[in-house]
């Protein structure tokens, strides 16, 4: 398995802290719509780029499905995130994000359930090991 690049996973450990602390002040119990709008709002404060409720298309075999599905947190355009709030994640949860993290050329995302007592068993990392983890995804590249 192919490690994200440092800038990118130390993102990805900031927005696995933030949705920590959100988890130990709040509790399980609320719904998506709540823990979605809180950890935007909290990341958005520390200077990080989300953005809520992506419509992407789905591409496959020439044919194109505008606005299949939506991403529900989108981390500086390269972690995806799947907010949950239900006593216990199905294995279709998981499916779901790394779906969406593939067809949208992602490098990395979690799914995170705010439902579970305890915040570590409510949240799974996924990697694309079929997109390109270069700092590109964060800018660090570009050239001007």
């Amino acid at each position: 398995m192919i490690e994200p690049h440092a800038d990118l996973d130390a993102l990805a450990r900031t927005i696995v802290d933030t949705a920590y602390r959100l988890h130990r002040d709040l509790g399980p119990g609320l719904l998506e719509s709540a823990y979605e709008a809180l950890l935007a709002a909290r990341l958005e404060r520390d200077g990080i780029l989300v953005d809520r409720q992506v419509p992407v298309d789905a591409k496959f075999d020439g044919i194109v499905l505008p606005s299949a599905y939506k991403i529900d947190l989108l981390v500086e355009r390269s972690i995806v995130i799947e907010i949950k709030s239900v006593e216990r994640a199905s294995p279709a949860h998981a499916k779901q994000a790394l779906t969406y993290i593939m067809l949208g050329g992602f490098p990395l995302g979690f799914v995170t359930n705010f439902g579970t007592p305890m915040f570590k068993d409510g949240v799974k990392r996924l990697i694309n090991n079929t997109a390109p983890l270069a700092t590109w995804r964060l800018g660090a590249n570009k050239k001007d």
